[in-house]
């Protein structure tokens, strides 16, 4: 159970869909390209906006990633536009994206 507890940091894959691909090749995509571990949450679809004029409807992975793995993690997952979840719901305000259901569920912990 010790290493349940070592998954802390939501990432967001934006416009990212899981398809045919089962959860254990997301997994092992993460250690065959990043040399980190993950535990996949789920992939939800974002709500659009009028006022930003977005249409929403894009799928977005959310995941976590081993607090071990974090720092050869952080940089490398900018080139596949990896976010942390902070950064998109709360320092951006895009938290519009999200069904309330979604935030609640995954409370923000900076």
């Amino acid at each position: 159970m010790e290493l349940e507890n070592k998954f802390n940091k939501l990432c967001v894959w934006q416009g990212t869909v899981l398809g045919d691909n089962s959860i254990k090749k997301f997994v092992q995509f993460f250690i065959d390209n990043f040399n980190a571990r993950v535990k996949f949450c789920e992939e939800v679809k974002t709500n659009g906006s009028v006022e930003r004029n977005e249409e929403g409807g894009r799928n977005d992975i959310l995941f976590y990633i081993h607090d071990d793995d974090m720092s050869h993690f952080a940089l490398k997952r900018l080139a596949y536009g990896i976010r942390w979840w902070e950064d998109v719901v709360s320092y951006n305000d895009n938290s519009y994206l999200y069904e309330q259901e979604i935030l609640d569920k995954y409370a923000l912990k900076w």
